[in-house]
């Protein structure tokens, strides 16, 4: 035997009326289901918000709703029903207008937790009281999220089409179909600005990471450690740009994943007590938590080696991980102690193609078009000015260019191709005629002229006091050592350009001067001597060429290490000696007394301007008799 229930027949499924528990409207039992299909995607939280004013042009609709009875008629009830598979059963939409308000902060939850399909027999479902349909207007949820879901009822009444109102809704937000997009020039604009785009361009996964594949390759022990989120305590070392910052960024991000916390800190303005502020939270974590602490210590040499002994402790027991970056030597910058407990990563100089990749990287995430100058078929000559298409480009000769210009410093690569498309944008420079070929005028182009200017090198990489320094003063001493003069000058010159100090060099030149050239040309110390006192005299820029001229000479000039070895010689017999040194013999001392002569100071030496001929006598200890220091290494 089968039931019939309120929605087997049209009338009865009008007068079975049900309150939406979301969002309040009434409807016919036999509609609730649909309707709370569609409804749960619209308020996903069941949340209610207190009630708004409806725009202006939703005043007649809510007019002419209030004006109906709450009862419909069986015409009505008919009419309805026709209507059901249009609006999935919501045409009685406009008598939720009439529903009670709900309190404000209301929170209306559905008997179940999800959407489901319609069923048959509508269990659950109840009439609704009379006096709900003779309120104020519905409250609303998610605000004008809900808009299409209040009009849809008055919107299927007039034979209006519910897509057109959803476009609209999506114009408002700039979704395609709405309001014009801005033009690409200004979208660039906006993505450089506010940030270094050297910032914003920071990868963050190891997959990213380019141009450290000896450090961080995929076949390295290092890589693995940090895929595995076993990070130990590291130094990383290396020049500007090349990845210090970014290795350690990405590193923070992964430990994220693994509920590792990460601290940074600036050793430029952090102090030793922010130092122990954080060793103490660390301890704290991995008391109460089992929390793991990595922290980074940018610029690291900047800390004196008090400060550095701050971490020692903590990093032999584990209660911190310590990641420094420094630009400077760590053997002459980071305490003993404290490098025996870390691992010292050396990051090289970025590769031009690395460079490369970087900045192509950066032009595509800003839609920057790249002008193949290989190919015949130019873009920029077409007349078409769609939205479309991009009206930021750049030459690839430029992009090459500036990968060369920023000497291996991915920063500076970056923050010069900002400067440069900037730069452009600003002046609003735009195409004109180019080679007979009529451009059009809202598009700019980035040329290699403008990537010169946008990063200007006005200084050498040289640090007077840093690794930089030491680098390049054995680089000139090995160029004269090996007799070439035009190495030898570009080493003095990247030194003096640089910045430093003519008289450091002038007192290396004259140090040279005896210990490779020596007895070869004795001549070459007077030379060194003499331009240390030009330099001293006249000083930079004047001097410059004195100091050209003596490492020219230096350089030519024939080599002897014969002094400089035998001296060796003589000092590795001092340090390896074994017990005391040998005493000095008698006849070689001097007898200034009569106690000391009758000690035998001074007895049986030959004074050898008084022989004619050479004279034989033992000028060495009675252990080293024998030994030439010349000839052989007898140490």
């Amino acid at each position: 035997m089968e039931v019939s229930g309120p929605e087997d027949d049209p009338l009865l499924a009008q007068l079975h009326r049900v309150q939406c528990p979301v969002c309040q409207q009434a409807m016919p039992a036999a509609h609730i289901n649909a309707h709370l299909d569609r409804c749960l995607l619209l308020h996903p939280a069941g949340l209610a918000e207190p009630a708004q004013p409806r725009a202006k042009r939703r005043r007649p609709s809510e007019s002419a709703a209030l004006k109906q009875p709450a009862t419909p008629t069986a015409a009505e009830s008919s009419e309805g029903e026709a209507e059901e598979p249009d609006d999935g059963g919501d045409s009685e939409g406009r008598e939720s207008d009439d529903a009670p308000p709900t309190p404000s902060g209301a929170r209306l939850l559905p008997d179940f937790p999800g959407a489901r399909p319609a069923s048959p027999g509508g269990k659950g479902a109840g009439p609704r009281p009379a006096a709900a349909a003779g309120g104020g207007a519905s409250p609303r949820s998610w605000g004008e999220a809900e808009a299409p879901e209040e009009e849809e009822a008055a919107g299927d009444a007039d034979g209006e089409d519910d897509a057109g109102r959803w476009d609209a809704g999506a114009a408002a937000f700039g979704a395609p179909g709405g309001r014009p997009r801005a033009p690409a020039a200004e979208e660039v604009r906006q993505l450089l600005q506010g940030k270094p785009l050297a910032d914003t361009m920071r990868p963050d996964a190891l997959q990213d990471f380019v141009g450290q594949g000896r450090a961080v390759g995929p076949e390295t022990l290092l890589r693995s450690l940090l895929e595995a989120s076993e990070v130990p305590s590291l130094i990383l070392w290396g020049p500007p740009g090349c990845g210090k910052t970014t290795l350690a960024h990405i590193i923070a991000n992964n430990s994220k994943k693994h509920s590792i916390r990460f601290v940074t800190l600036s050793a430029t303005s952090a102090k030793t007590t922010d130092v122990r502020d954080v060793i103490k939270q660390a301890q704290n974590e991995k008391r109460f938590f089992k929390r793991r602490t990595i922290l980074f210590i940018d610029e690291i040499h900047r800390f004196n080696k008090s400060q550095q002994d701050t971490f020692l402790p903590h990093v032999e027991c584990g209660t911190i991980t310590l990641i420094g970056a420094t630009t400077e030597n760590p053997s002459f910058q980071v305490n003993a102690a404290l490098l025996s407990r870390c691992r010292v990563i050396v990051l090289e100089k970025l590769p031009v193609e690395a460079v490369v990749t970087i900045l192509m990287r950066a032009v595509n995430s800003l839609g920057i078009q790249v002008l193949d100058s290989s190919r015949p078929a130019d873009p920029l000559s077409h007349g078409g000015n769609s939205s479309s298409e991009p009206s930021v480009f750049i030459e690839d000769k430029a992009v090459d260019t500036l990968a060369h210009l920023s000497d291996g410093d991915a920063r500076a690569g970056l923050n010069g191709l900002q400067l440069a498309v900037l730069a452009r944008l600003s002046a609003r420079k735009t195409f004109g005629k180019k080679g007979g070929q009529s451009y059009s005028p809202s598009r700019v182009l980035v040329t290699e002229s403008d990537v010169k200017e946008g990063l200007q090198r006005s200084h050498i990489l040289y640090d007077r006091a840093g690794e930089e320094h030491y680098n390049c003063i054995s680089a000139l001493h090995k160029s004269m050592r090996g007799s070439d003069s035009s190495a030898a000058l570009y080493w003095l010159g990247r030194m003096l350009e640089g910045g430093e100090d003519p008289l450091y060099v002038a007192r290396r030149l004259v140090r040279f001067a005896s210990e490779d050239v020596g007895l070869a040309d004795p001549s070459a110390l007077t030379q060194a001597v003499a331009t240390y006192q030009g330099c001293h005299f006249i000083g930079m820029p004047e001097c410059e060429v004195l100091l050209a001229q003596c490492v020219v000479y230096l350089a030519r000039a024939p080599k002897s290490v014969e002094v400089y070895s035998a001296y060796n010689n003589v000092k590795a017999c001092l340090r390896g000696h074994q017990g005391p040194l040998p005493p000095v013999p008698l006849h070689l001392r001097n007898a200034p007394t009569r106690l000391m002569k009758d000690l035998g100071y001074g007895q049986g030496y030959k004074y050898n301007p008084a022989y004619s001929e050479p004279v034989e006598q033992e000028y060495l200890p009675q252990e080293l008799r024998g030994v030439d220091f010349f000839k052989q290494r007898w140490c």
